[in-house]
């Protein structure tokens, strides 16, 4: 198996595109740390991997939060020998004009989708150093490509995430850690569920394929870019959003 070996952590990991990517990795050989804010869907995955006898554990972290994020990666490092693999796949986003934004939620938004991604990459990069040939996939969003209506604060900080990939895969190169990013479109997940029916609606209509992607679709462009096959790639940025964006 690919992963055979490999011990990897996946935030955002309980559910969606997340979760899709822990299972996907697992199956594959990998040793998952699914990290994340809601610890009983947490559990419940890992209890789920169990009886699959995939090899999962969950530890709870809060990406708003910095010394959450800072003790997540303390915890995960006392107990692991090395991390080999980082996918940062968290994030969350609400829609609000931005003129009627609430102040408070610009903090919450840049923080859960960008720096407390910032902390965790930080925190865990001398191991993922220390493995030889590290890989770290980021997960922003085509919104941070070309924007979104109603998702402006989001885009933001998908759009850090973007800039963030690219400086850290040249600082980095030089210890073989490959650096890449993935940007979904609207994909059906808890997330999207949250939205109304017509604005799903107005989702698809601007798809090329017509329909909205799935975790597992998004899953598949991440694990490629967390193994091998992806060796000699870094600085990339890959939309799967099924056309929605040709060009950005």
């Amino acid at each position: 198996m690919e992963f055979e070996g490999k011990i990897a952590l996946v935030t955002g990991g309980a559910s969606g595109i997340g979760k899709a990517t822990v299972m996907e990795l697992a199956r594959n050989g990998a040793r998952v740390i699914c990290a994340d804010i809601n610890e009983t869907a947490g559990r419940a995955l890992a209890e789920e991997a169990r009886r699959c006898n995939l090899d999962v554990e969950y530890e709870p972290i809060d990406l708003t939060d910095s010394a959450s994020v800072r003790r997540c990666a303390a915890v995960v490092t006392a107990r692991h020998p090395r991390i080999d693999i980082l996918v940062n796949a968290a994030g969350f986003s609400a829609f609000h004009p931005f003129l009627e934004t609430p102040p408070e939620y610009f903090d919450k938004v840049i923080a859960g989708n960008l720096t407390g991604s910032l902390h965790l990459t930080q925190a865990l990069l001398p191991s993922i150093i220390a493995a030889g040939n590290g890989h770290i996939v980021n997960v922003a969003s085509d919104a941070g490509r070309v924007g979104s209506t109603g998702e402006t604060a989001y885009a933001a900080a998908k759009g850090g995430m973007i800039a963030f990939t690219k400086s850290l895969a040249r600082e980095v190169a030089r210890q073989g850690v490959c650096v890449n990013c993935v940007c979904p479109g609207p994909t059906d997940t808890p997330l999207l569920d949250t939205r109304s029916d017509k604005l799903k609606d107005a989702f698809v209509r601007a798809i090329a394929f017509r329909r909205l992607g799935k975790p597992q679709e998004i899953a598949d462009a991440i694990v490629f870019f967390a193994g091998a096959k992806s060796s000699y790639v870094t600085a990339q940025v890959l939309s799967v959003s099924g056309g929605l964006t040709f060009a950005g």
